[in-house]
């Protein structure tokens, strides 16, 4: 069973129906033992890191997240859930992310070049450095939909898996073991995103 992690975040439904009509079981819930015990967990999210964190803590799902990753079970951030992984975020100065990631998150203003939209919405191309179980069968350089304004910048670069052009080069998928995370939307990234997620069902 694949739990998609309700914490008042995320598209849940959208995430949810694609893991249904890929053939995976999936429930949505918000209950620290259902989370803790999932076979596989999912964290989406859309909106403000320290809101995120804020709406983590209160529902008592920092604890059960944190278990299943100790117990390498598989993980999978996205968007919003990837920039969780870290220590901190420019967005919420003073608020302590989830610490699996080294690192913090920034503002892609202070990156890309002047005249480039912010936040950035649309497809853009991922380049794969690391041939993980995620993108198997996934064409090198596919292109995958992003909404966001923050970037995750890992102090060890071996996490990076992927990356993406913006006039700046930055992290866009992550891997550290079981631990899954991308900062676009494969949800909404037609028959790449659905192939990505299909890989993490059989992961």
């Amino acid at each position: 069973m694949i739990c998609v992690i309700d914490y008042g975040m995320g598209n849940l439904r959208s995430v949810s129906k694609a893991i249904e009509t890929l053939g995976g079981q999936v429930c949505v819930s918000e209950n620290p033992k259902t989370v803790e015990h999932a076979d596989k967990i999912i964290l989406p999210g859309v909106g403000e890191f320290g809101c995120a964190m804020k709406e983590l803590k209160k529902r008592r799902l920092i604890t059960p997240i944190l278990r299943h990753i100790d117990r390498k079970k598989p993980f999978l951030g996205i968007c919003l859930g990837l920039q969780l992984l870290f220590e901190k975020s420019e967005e919420s100065p003073g608020v302590s992310g989830l610490s699996i990631i080294k690192g913090s998150v920034v503002h892609l203003k202070k990156k890309v070049k002047k005249g480039l939209k912010i936040p950035q919405m649309g497809w853009n191309q991922v380049e794969f450095l690391k041939r993980s179980e995620l993108v198997k069968n996934i064409p090198d350089n596919s292109y995958f939909y992003f909404v966001h304004s923050f970037i995750g910048s890992p102090e060890d670069k071996k996490v990076i898996a992927g990356q993406t052009d913006y006039g700046y080069s930055f992290t866009s998928i992550l891997q550290k073991e079981s631990v899954f995370a991308v900062q676009f939307h494969p949800e909404k990234s037609q028959q790449a995103g659905l192939r990505l997620l299909k890989n993490f069902i059989k992961y």
